[in-house]
């Protein structure tokens, strides 16, 4: 079976724009923006063969307050500049009624069937408690990227750092202790 990564968008691979403490999805291609340091760590992933995943939950779209067709844009976008294998997005806005909505693991579970994960050898990196919720959920190593939201976690995570980058750096130390371990 296949490890992977599963990665969080807004916050995480993306700026987020913060408004009352509370991070907000980018509306427009305009608004939308990779954050530099991206790049060099999910390649540091894919070198050592982690599948690259975004799971991200988008339900402005599912609301009426979003075009899909624009969040589907940012996508490519992200496909064009980051070394990632697919992209999972929960377009839903109920998310009582929703198998998706992070926390729910529906999204990491779907891409564990269709691409052979064993989702306890994987990772969930992400910069909101429905992140760390989903990875607990679906059997993951959760690491928590402290953007310093004025919300509360509702697990704990397994790490926590302050970028992606960081959060790249911890995995490959991890990776490298596990094998010294079992060599």
């Amino acid at each position: 079976m296949r490890r992977a990564v599963f990665i969080d968008r807004d916050g995480v691979l993306t700026r987020t724009p913060v408004r009352g403490g509370k991070p907000h999805a980018p509306e427009t291609l305009e608004e939308f923006e990779i954050l530099p340091e991206a790049r060099g760590a999910l390649q540091a992933l894919a070198d050592l063969g982690f599948l690259l995943i975004v799971a991200t939950n988008q339900p402005n779209v599912g609301r009426g307050k979003q075009p899909r067709e624009v969040v589907e844009k940012m996508h490519d976008m992200l496909r064009a500049e980051l070394p990632l294998d697919d992209v999972f997005v929960c377009y839903d806005a109920d998310e009582a009624a929703s198998a998706c909505y992070k926390p729910k693991p529906g999204m990491l579970l779907e891409a564990a069937g269709k691409h052979g994960i064993n989702l306890a050898a994987s990772y969930m990196v992400g910069d909101r408690w429905r992140d760390v919720g989903c990875g607990r959920a679906a059997g993951c190593f959760t690491v928590f990227i402290d953007r310093g939201y004025a919300e509360r976690l509702t697990v704990a995570p397994d790490a926590t750092c302050a970028d992606v980058a960081e959060a790249a750096a911890l995995i490959v130390r991890r990776e490298a202790e596990t094998r010294a371990v079992t060599a």
